[in-house]
């Protein structure tokens, strides 16, 4: 498919906000593959779909898991915010055929982050956070540093995305913690 038949298979999927937050990431995400290396026409579609599960109630992102197989932890299958990031990259390997297994974790991991994290996927989580219609307190210092430092960025994201999922009084995901973690080793070095 094209760039402009996703575009529109997401319009069709998504509602409007929705769809013009999947448009924004899309351009953000491309943008950061630009400037740190990563393919940019695979950042823009991974930004594009990257909420393909999004619109899905919980009931039917946990048919789907079941309905997939999907290997999922419990903190996962119980939080809809995080579900639709791995049932949305199977629906997106069952329904539009995309294999790209880079492209897929970058989806599935979205929301979480993960230790080992590719460049895509890093790309992808932090334009998620960051795309221009975002208006949280401290954005904008995260999109100051993305213009010059990735590892800093994503620091800067996965700390606020913590201490918000703290404040809410959610559970915490492993992953999250893993990440930040393997992104304090790594600037160590």
């Amino acid at each position: 498919m094209t760039a402009e038949q996703y575009r529109e298979l997401m319009r069709k999927r998504l509602d409007a906000e929705l769809y013009e937050h999947s448009l924004a990431t899309a351009e953000t995400a491309a943008e950061l593959a630009v400037r740190y290396g990563s393919k940019r026409e695979k950042a823009y579609l991974a930004g594009l779909v990257h909420d393909y599960g999004k619109r899905l109630k919980r009931r039917q992102l946990l048919e789907v898991a079941e309905s997939y197989n999907l290997k999922l932890d419990r903190i996962t299958m119980g939080e809809a915010k995080l579900l639709h990031a791995p049932v949305g990259a199977a629906l997106l390997t069952e329904e539009l055929k995309i294999n790209n297994r880079e492209l897929l974790n970058a989806v599935s991991f979205h929301t979480t982050g993960s230790s080992g994290m590719t460049l895509l996927a890093r790309v992808l989580y932090l334009a998620d956070c960051i795309e221009p219609g975002r208006t949280f307190d401290g954005v904008d210092k995260i999109r100051e540093l993305a213009a010059i430092d990735l590892e800093q960025a994503l620091l800067a994201a996965v700390d606020k995305t913590i201490c918000s999922v703290v404040a809410r009084g959610l559970k915490l995901h492993p992953r999250s913690v893993a990440f930040r973690n393997s992104l304090l080793d790594q600037m160590k070095k």
